[in-house]
């Protein structure tokens, strides 16, 4: 294989049992199909975050396609993943910024710019020593007790945010209740493409549901589609410069240790479903994350991660060739310069998107849970229970340590405490 062609696979090999390897791809038609399943399957959340913090979203999603191919090429085309918006950064971006969910575009933005590339640059040197040394040091700072607690508890931090700041009249909280149950509708009681598109359809359905209600009815605020109307189809999307300031660094450069966990987990999920051991490759692929999280912090992007909903999707589909991801990533960059899909996005009802991001704040606290299933965490251990017990709640109830000036609050409480718990009490055990 030379370092970017694939050997081109019949989809008979899917019908026999087989995969479709990183290195190996479907004919191209079929693979251009797979890649905007791919743009599907990472939209609802990569479109998600930079709403919930003020960011364009139009940039959200070309900076998910740039940070996808530079990834790519990071890791050399030969680990399958697609770079989106993370939600790690919701929490202490909304805190180090000043700004509450959802109240239109960030007027610190900067700041939160300056802190994400702080993090991509912290991310990237951790990179290069897994590269040197391996990352069996990760895995003892952070075994599946801690990693399971801290991102769970990311989902459980963000809770309150659909609860209380996405639902302002009786009439929202009900449309919320109608987005969660069309989601869950479609989750459950669907099959093939539509189950995987779950996010979008129930989405997409709860948004006709309300224009019925508010705009046949009356009952609340309208859908507006004059931006829509009036937006073109192509143009740049608003850039902004960052701003390097030593609060804002220090509540956002935590992060770090949830991308690493969650970069790690999802190595390792697929080198399980594949059976080919991309290990050798984590180092690489931590660098590709660290230098796309700050090539979009420098534009004005979020910060980005791998991820789980593309791997789900691959999962569902056994084709992990990277091609795919090639052509998901060049769909996003084209979506990211036409200003009419940025305005489509922003059209969509408030209550409509607090819904939606319960169910994805929601499977993120339950993704934390399944790291503990699968690695078997022994709960009757006292050490295991105490380190996940205290994480869930410093994490949930945003408990804030001050020093001097600097606040550390709740996910970054909760990521050190974890850490320092969990070597704390296994040092004990062994004294």
């Amino acid at each position: 294989m030379g370092m970017f062609s694939w050997t081109e696979r019949s989809p008979a090999v899917l019908q026999g049992g087989g995969v479709i390897g990183p290195d190996e791809r479907l004919p191209w038609p079929q693979t251009g199909l797979m890649g905007v399943q791919h743009v599907i399957a990472m939209f609802g959340s990569t479109v998600l975050a930079p709403i919930l913090m003020g960011f364009d979203p139009n940039l959200a999603v070309l900076m998910s396609g740039t940070g996808t191919l530079i990834f790519f090429l990071i890791t050399g085309g030969k680990v399958p993943s697609y770079l989106g918006s993370s939600f790690a950064f919701i929490g202490v971006v909304n805190v180090a910024t000043g700004y509450v969910a959802s109240q239109g575009a960030n007027a610190n933005i900067g700041l939160a710019l300056g802190g994400i590339i702080a993090c991509g640059l912290v991310y990237t040197l951790v990179g290069v020593l897994v590269h040197l040394i391996g990352t069996g040091w990760i895995e003892r700072l952070m075994p599946p007790v801690v990693t399971g607690a801290v991102v769970a508890v990311i989902g459980l931090n963000l809770a309150s945010i659909p609860i209380r700041n996405m639902a302002a009249s009786n009439f929202d909280a009900w449309m919320q209740a109608v987005t969660f149950l069309s989601v869950a509708l479609v989750a459950v009681f669907t099959r093939g493409m539509v189950q995987r598109l779950l996010i979008l359809i129930g989405l997409v359905i709860a948004s006709l549901i309300y224009a019925a209600l508010t705009n046949g009815l009356g009952l609340g605020k309208p859908v507006d589609v004059s931006a829509i109307v009036a937006a073109p189809w192509f143009g740049l999307p608003s850039l902004h410069a960052p701003v390097f300031e030593g609060r804002a660094i220090m509540l956002i450069v935590p992060v770090v240790i949830i991308l690493v966990a969650e970069n790690l987990g999802h190595i390792k999920a697929v080198t399980a479903m594949t059976g080919r051991n991309l290990d050798r490759y984590m180092g690489r692929a931590f660098i590709g994350d660290g230098v796309a999280t700050m090539v979009s912090g420098a534009a004005g992007g979020t910060g980005v991660t791998t991820y789980a909903e593309n791997i789900g999707v691959m999962a569902a589909t056994r084709i992990y060739s990277t091609a795919v991801f090639v052509c998901a990533a060049v769909i996003a960059v084209l979506l990211g310069f036409s200003p009419k899909f940025g305005a489509l996005i922003q059209a969509i009802p408030l209550p409509v998107m607090g819904g939606v991001s319960i169910v994805v704040f929601g499977l993120i606290a339950i993704a934390g849970a399944r790291i503990w299933v699968d690695n078997r965490v022994d709960f009757s251990d006292t050490k295991n229970l105490i380190v996940a017990a205290i994480t869930l709640i410093l994490g949930t109830g945003e408990f804030t340590l001050k020093f001097g000036e600097f606040a550390l609050g709740g996910i970054g409480t909760a990521t050190f405490g974890a850490i320092l718990l969990h070597a704390l009490l296994s040092r004990a055990r062994k004294s």
